[in-house]
């Protein structure tokens, strides 16, 4: 259901050449939770996701990927909406709820009547490759899933892929070489755990439809970058079928 819909403008200042780029899209209010909608002449749509602290770069994401629609959800408790099941904290003291499948519930029932798209991707970065990952494993709504360094160091990850078949016939996996060297003895499984998603996803879907890139830095390096160039490469790969 739709309660309120008010258009709003971003402006993003380039640096470089100094000139004001304008990149227009809506706010919506679906359900008491805020979605952003950049409507393109498309039958594609990217679902994501950001929050109040990246929120600001998600008109960067918008204005480098043209010719597709983009629904970017706002999660306002990352460990709780993007989280599969319950797990204790990994870092810090804040651990892990189970609210993935209300957030999965909301795009599937309420969003996508909205974005009137025949083809969905959807994709985000950390918790939220994370959970594009959990979301295709769970239904077969989405054309392809693109998960930037994803936190498949998450507790009984391994386990859950193991059980479980992916719905989606495409997937881009990203990882940054250095997220593994970490004194945390849970998130250094991140290098072991993608190339185990990796074999996986060979097995289940092809090889040729899936691809593991490897990003020089760490977690927080390019995050826009590595962003953009998973959406960017699964769009190709969509739109020439």
């Amino acid at each position: 259901m739709l309660i309120n819909m008010s258009n709003v403008s971003t402006n993003r200042y380039n640096s470089e050449d100094g000139d004001r780029v304008k990149m227009a899209y809506t706010v919506r209010e679906i359900c008491g939770r805020e979605v952003r909608f950049r409507e393109c002449a498309s039958d594609s749509c990217i679902v994501t996701f950001f929050a109040d602290f990246d929120e600001k770069e998600l008109s960067g994401l918008m204005e480098s990927l043209s010719g597709v629609s983009i629904m970017a959800v706002k999660v306002n408790d990352w460990n709780q909406e993007l989280s599969p099941w319950k797990a204790d904290p990994v870092f810090g003291d804040e651990g892990f709820g189970d609210g993935a499948e209300d957030t999965l519930s909301f795009i599937e029932d309420k969003v996508r009547p909205e974005i009137g798209c025949d083809r969905l991707v959807i994709g985000g970065y950390s918790l939220a490759g994370l959970f594009s990952l959990w979301a295709c494993y769970r239904s077969d709504a989405f054309e392809g899933c693109c998960a930037s360094s994803p936190s498949v160091w998450f507790p009984k990850w391994d386990e859950f892929i193991g059980e479980n078949r992916f719905l989606a016939p495409k997937a881009y996996l990203s990882l940054g070489e250095k997220e593994s060297r970490t004194r945390n003895q849970v998130m250094s499984t991140v290098a072991d755990r993608i190339r185990m998603q990796f074999d996986s996803l060979s097995e289940q879907i092809g090889p040729d439809n899936v691809i593991l890139e490897w990003n020089k830095g760490g977690h927080f390096q390019d995050v826009n970058d590595r962003k953009a160039r998973s959406f960017q490469w699964m769009l190709e790969r969509i739109l020439s079928d």
